[in-house]
């Protein structure tokens, strides 16, 4: 009977600690992380609203599209596709600490370019409406080692308001900014390269 009661707590305890612990956030996170969801299927188009790059944009002239194509309680998967061009997703996180922002980079047949899955984490609560995803680690690193120095002080920004959603990359002297129209769903466009529709 004793090695019976034995077992049992056991096998009870263990349970007890088998339950994952708990995602936390925070309202702000939250809200914003919900209001890009609420869009979930849909695509629509966008403009380029700055961009000063000095020299020719590869932007210019080209329909964008963002796709709010893949949706969890933790993760979006929004790829960006610029006229032919399929090859970004921005993938964005619940991390239990705040949220994950990164761009997944892939070629047309699907492996990863050099250049992926850079991006940011945010520092703090932001806002419902807007989120601010500094530079990470992984990020600075690659930039250096790609010989692109000027992009460690990267920190890219989405804002959701209920006509218009927007990607906005800024830095010392650098500024990059796409509206889109939330209020004309268009037809969505096929899986972005890597992914599977």
């Amino acid at each position: 009977m004793k090695l019976l009661t034995a077992a049992t707590l056991i096998v009870a305890s263990s349970t007890a600690f088998a339950r994952p612990a708990p995602l936390v956030s925070i309202p702000t996170h939250d809200a914003f992380f919900n209001s890009i969801a609420a869009h979930c299927g849909k695509a629509f188009e966008g403009e380029v609203a700055v961009d000063n790059a000095k020299g020719p944009s590869s932007f210019t002239d080209k329909k964008l599209v963002m796709h709010v194509r893949k949706c969890s309680e933790t993760e979006l998967q929004v790829p960006f596709h610029v006229g032919d061009d399929a090859s970004r997703t921005w993938i964005i996180t619940k991390t239990g600490s705040g949220l994950s922002l990164k761009h997944d980079h892939r070629h047309k047949d699907g492996t990863d370019d050099a250049s992926t899955m850079y991006g940011g984490h945010t520092l703090d609560a932001g806002s419902a409406q807007i989120q601010s995803f500094p530079a990470d680690q992984y990020s600075k690193e690659l930039f250096v080692k790609q010989g692109l120095a000027q992009s460690v002080g990267n920190t890219w920004q989405m804002y959701i308001y209920p006509e218009v959603f927007t990607y906005r990359l800024i830095r010392q002297g650098r500024e990059f900014k796409v509206d889109f129209d939330l209020t004309k769903p268009i037809t969505p466009p096929s899986a972005p390269w890597g992914y599977k529709d």
